[in-house]
């Protein structure tokens, strides 16, 4: 009875701690954005790094070799894929409203083709429906616009200080973690490096994997929009490769926007079995042949429990939670099967 009385309490603490730091997270997400921003890609480049300093380079040497590479990189996408995106952004924006229209011009033809000759209360609901779902999304359209433009000022602040922070993560990393171990206390230290290099290993592998997948999902997404001629390829490409980190659902959002553009320029079905066939190849080589490839180890997540999660860290951190949720989830999975562990232990 008092173990179990022990791992109750142990569960709730760390409930509550978890719930705290979910609070704190969501009143400075506007900072944490930008922390999160340094601490993906400190992950991301540290094996890079790590790897210089085993051949005998110093860390900040390594990571000044870094940084050099990135500012080629960095040139090159300022001189040719930055007015490439630019272009078809504003292509985009240009044509949206558009396409809203001419979907509203067919919720109208539809309206008038099967109201007043079958006069169904049901399909007259749903032409209803769509019409007055176009006529929301044309009117929210200039809102979205300028919510976005009103983010830049934010985004901005995180590209510029993003680089700083992630220098000093890099730098100062092995003082970093030996100044935490030394303020662990004695009774739990070993317990907490123990979780700590699991969650570690986890969350890095995660990371470096997804950014593998989503950009293989995006490539192939954008090649294939391009041979079905369906328009702004790159960012449907995009949108693909982004909704890949969301599993299960993940393939039926990136068949969406594709869609549209689709049925939108040529209003044929065949054009929304194409787009569907594509995607389905797409997800099914991403699922059967990428991912067990890249990811060396599954984290062996329940499904309904990670979309919960995804939900709620979304709302939380908007595309931070999106991307953090399965290795938070994976987290608190290893945390819990430590503890469980170790009170069994305990027990014999």
């Amino acid at each position: 009875m008092k173990h179990t009385t022990s791992s109750v309490q142990k569960i709730g603490n760390s409930l509550l701690v978890l719930g705290c730091l979910f609070a704190f997270s969501y009143v400075v997400r506007h900072t944490l954005s930008c922390l999160l921003l340094a601490f993906v890609l400190a992950y991301l480049f540290d094996p890079f790094v790590k790897t210089l300093e085993n051949r005998g380079i110093r860390r900040i040497f390594g990571i000044l070799v870094l940084y050099a590479f990135l500012t080629i990189v960095t040139f090159f996408c300022v001189i040719f894929l930055f007015p490439l995106l630019s272009i078809r952004w504003e292509m985009l924006v240009r044509d949206l409203p558009g396409y809203v229209l001419k979907f509203k011009q067919m919720a109208l033809e539809l309206k008038g083709r099967f109201g007043p000759a079958f006069a169904a209360a049901e399909w007259q609901w749903l032409v209803d429906y769509v019409q007055a779902g176009a006529d929301r999304v044309l009117a929210k359209f200039g809102a979205g616009i300028y919510a976005a433009a009103s983010s830049v000022f934010f985004n901005l602040f995180n590209l510029l200080l993003a680089p700083i922070l992630v220098f000093f993560m890099l730098f100062y990393k092995k003082e970093t973690m030996e100044g935490i171990i030394r303020w662990l206390p004695s009774s739990k230290k070993e317990f907490i490096i123990v979780v700590g290099r699991d969650i570690n290993r986890s969350i890095g592998g995660f990371l470096r994997g997804q950014l593998i997948v989503s950009a293989i999902v995006a490539l192939l997404s954008t090649v294939a929009m391009i041979l079905l001629d369906v328009n702004h390829p790159i960012f449907t490409g995009i949108f693909a490769g982004i909704a890949s980190i969301i599993p299960f659902i993940g393939v039926v959002l990136a068949t969406i926007p594709p869609l549209f553009f689709g049925y939108a320029e040529y209003q044929s079905g065949i054009i929304l079995i194409q787009v569907c066939a594509v995607f389905a190849v797409i997800y099914f080589f991403e699922g059967y042949v990428i991912k067990p490839l890249v990811f060396k180890e599954s984290m062996d997540l329940n499904p309904l429990v990670t979309i919960i999660m995804i939900m709620i860290l979304g709302e939380l951190l908007g595309f931070w939670g999106v991307l953090l949720a399965i290795p938070i989830t994976g987290a608190i999975k290893i945390y819990g099967l430590h503890l469980r562990l170790t009170e069994e232990s305990e027990r014999n």
